[in-house]
């Protein structure tokens, strides 16, 4: 069968997905952390700290897109993502085999079930960076069990130093605004939702013992208004990007 119909059909199923009753059981048995945060942010590094201290499983999610090269080096099939057909994202969507899974641009994403009863059977906290539209998924299921903390860079020049250092030449202008329009919406509908807790990423160390801190229940609450602070001034600045980049009207 052609890519495009299956396709079709996979996106008028996810639409209406949802995981089997033991799947809902499974995550609500299961604690688990739920990563977001703006291109940058530093997500990927926070997630290598916390799992270095032993309390936590990396939930492996599942893409139908293709292995990329990230800095030379390829990804791995069960280390970066598991790497599956459209075929075969089906066939778990069909199973209620998927936590969420979701489609952006052309591809599906998701987390399986499989990967939670990994975490839930060695005792450890389940770990993930995810996108919004997964995290209010997961609240649907279990909005008492399961931690959400927004990763920010400490303010708008450092975020965008770090950018330019990963992605140098590649990132053309109209990347760059599709970006930042991006990040502004996230940054926009965490500060509307009430269940994110924000961590400012200044410092690596400090920011993953913060985030360990919300995982375990025991957050500082001194950080979080300074959190917001640094949240709210980022949607401004990245305003006042997004408008200095708009053609003059006539």
């Amino acid at each position: 069968m052609e890519s495009a119909e299956v396709h079709a059909r996979l996106k008028d199923k996810l639409e209406k997905y949802q995981p089997s009753s033991e799947t809902v059981e499974l995550v609500r048995q299961t604690p688990i952390l739920l990563l977001v945060g703006i291109s940058g942010a530093g997500k990927d590094s926070i997630t290598k700290e916390l799992l270095k201290t032993g309390r936590y499983h990396m939930l492996v999610s599942h893409t139908t897109r293709q292995p990329r090269e990230n800095d030379g080096v390829m990804e791995r099939d069960g280390v970066e993502y598991h790497f599956i057909t459209l075929e075969e994202s089906e066939r778990m969507v069909d199973a209620g085999a998927y936590v969420e899974a979701n489609i952006y641009g052309s591809n599906v994403y998701g987390t399986s079930a499989a990967e939670v009863k990994a975490a839930h059977d060695a005792d450890k906290i389940a770990v993930t960076d995810l996108e919004i539209l997964g995290v209010a998924d997961y609240m649907r299921i279990d909005p008492d069990n399961t931690k959400e903390v927004f990763i920010l860079p400490p303010n708008y020049e450092v975020w965008q130093s770090r950018l330019a250092k990963r992605y140098g030449a590649t990132m053309d202008q109209a990347d760059f605004e599709k970006r930042m329009a991006r990040a502004l919406q996230e940054i926009e509908h965490a500060l509307s939702t009430p269940y994110f807790s924000f961590v400012v990423n200044d410092s690596l160390t400090d920011a993953a013992v913060e985030v360990d801190r919300i995982a375990l229940g025991r957050p500082e609450t001194a950080e979080k208004a300074a959190a917001h602070r640094v949240a709210n001034a980022l949607a401004y600045s990245l305003k006042l990007s997004i408008a200095a980049h708009q053609p003059a009207r006539v």
